[in-house]
């Protein structure tokens, strides 16, 4: 079986966010289970791609096919723990330093050429994939364009295609223009989009779909609804069958407390108790004070954003003034959210710290230090940081959305079973509420421990969820 595995972004060459997650490590595990199959992952070449240390050696140059005149696309290859990686660069790409732009525009035309390159390398290897695994807007239109092909000829006739929706709301920006000047057509009535979305990537690559995925079994749920489908709910409930919840997994070796770099101490769930040489140096790093006893330490680790909750909990913490505990806050983001934060440092400022920067180790610092960590999101596809929390002995406590609610069982909910706190809406009080829980335990030291063991022995690893695309994939072809 061949696969065709498109992302924007995979770690470790380039990551903003959890698809990077997601596309640097499925492939591999994917392997694990179809151990027979040729598994390729394309991404883009981004400016920020450090081709030396990659080790990048040039492939192919072709064109891409545009009204303007064709566009020259180069292909450069590498392996990474055994399988090959191609990065695509061309005019298009070579526009954004980044992996994303401010750019709406600029980055429709820099994905659509790279989706419809992507294509063209198979047709230049002579590789025809069996399955090409597409991933968010940024490929759909790969997806789209397929659709199409598989009617014109032979190559791309057996190849069926999954779409992986990992955040509904980013669908791209509508480009009809960008469309044809690619000579592509947008979906027409017969295929069941309402009419603004017949021109919108992420849109179009679900309705080619053979197969539509997202990253949990809630959130699959949950857009068939309109609180969550915006506006794509009634086209999503028709293709029910078509959709699939599969929940993200972690990659273990990354994240582990006994082997993290970037922890002070290292430490496993039977030397638990070493964690708070961990919460003592993040209160140092980030100059908080030591207290005399043991003092219950809140973190938070986001984009600050308001689908993150953000502004909820520096209201939450307000409402809990009267309770024992300090907080560490690491993002950036909305300014008006990191002003909310910088706002509320200022009123506690011997309780809070906000680190408004992107910043992975002090990120791992807070998980392995902090005793609960916040996630009251209003909504959430997935969410990886729960899960990295629990694998860290913090305790997340988050809103009964989407894979949160999948991952994070409740303490009052499942007593004996319990590995966090669930609350039902993204409010400062049930936010509130939800802490005052968690801090009402935290004084019984056996228990609090029993609770964090719980979560650092749940599997968050890829085998199971690349055993359900490896089925997923089997189904889908011949």
């Amino acid at each position: 079986m061949n696969i065709l595995f498109l992302a924007a972004e995979a770690t470790p060459f380039a990551k903003v966010g959890g698809l990077g997650d997601v596309a640097g490590a499925l492939p591999w595990a994917l392997k694990e289970n179809l151990p027979d199959a040729d598994i390729r992952l394309v991404l883009p070449l981004h400016l920020t791609v450090d081709a030396a240390r990659w080790g990048l050696r040039p492939l192919a140059a072709f064109t891409v096919a545009h009204r303007n005149g064709p566009i020259t696309a180069e292909v450069y290859a590498t392996t990474h723990r055994g399988l090959p990686v191609y990065f695509i660069g061309g005019a298009p790409v070579a526009a954004i330093h980044g992996v994303y732009s401010t750019d709406p525009h600029a980055d429709a035309v820099k994905y659509a050429f790279f989706s419809l390159a992507a294509l063209a390398l198979t047709r230049y290897l002579d590789w025809p994939p069996d399955i090409l695994h597409a991933h968010d807007w940024h490929t759909a239109l790969a997806v789209h364009a397929l659709g199409h092909y598989r009617r014109e000829g032979a190559f791309f006739a057996p190849t069926r295609s999954v779409l992986t929706v990992h955040n509904l709301p980013y669908m791209g920006p509508a480009s009809p223009l960008l469309l044809d000047a690619f000579g592509l057509p947008p979906a027409n009535e017969a295929s069941g989009l309402p009419t603004w979305a017949r021109s919108v990537p992420l849109p179009l690559g679900l309705a080619a779909a053979d197969a539509i995925t997202t990253v949990s079994p809630t959130y699959a749920r949950e857009i068939l609804t309109p609180e969550f489908g915006h506006g794509l709910e009634d086209f999503l409930r028709r293709r029910r069958e078509r959709l699939h919840g599969i929940l993200n997994g972690l990659d273990t070796d990354l994240w582990n407390p006994a082997t993290d770099p970037a922890l002070d101490v290292r430490y496993t769930a039977t030397t638990l108790t070493l964690r708070e040489r961990n919460a003592a140096a993040l209160r140092q790093q980030v100059g908080l004070p030591q207290p005399e006893e043991r003092l219950p330490l809140l973190g938070l680790v986001s984009r600050l954003t308001e689908q993150k909750g953000v502004d909820v909990v520096a209201e939450a913490l307000r409402l809990l003034a009267d309770f024992p505990w300090q907080a560490v806050l690491l993002g950036t983001g909305e300014p008006h959210l990191e002003n909310a934060l910088r706002r509320l440092e200022a009123d506690f400022p011997d309780r809070v710290r906000a680190v408004l920067r992107y910043d992975d180790a002090l990120a791992r610092r807070i998980y392995a230090g902090a005793d609960v960590l916040m996630m009251p999101s209003r909504y959430e596809p997935c969410g990886l940081a729960q899960m990295i929390a629990m694998r860290y002995g913090c305790v997340p406590v988050a809103t009964e959305t989407g894979g949160l609610a999948d991952t994070v069982r409740d303490l009052d909910l499942h007593p004996r079973h319990s590995t966090g706190v669930l609350f039902p809406e993204a409010t400062p009080k049930a936010l509130a509420f939800a802490l005052r829980r968690a801090l009402a335990l935290f004084p019984n030291r056996r228990r609090w421990q029993a609770l964090q063991r719980r979560g650092m022995a749940q599997d968050f690893s890829w085998r199971q969820p690349a055993r359900a695309y490896a089925d997923l994939y089997r189904r889908l072809t011949p």
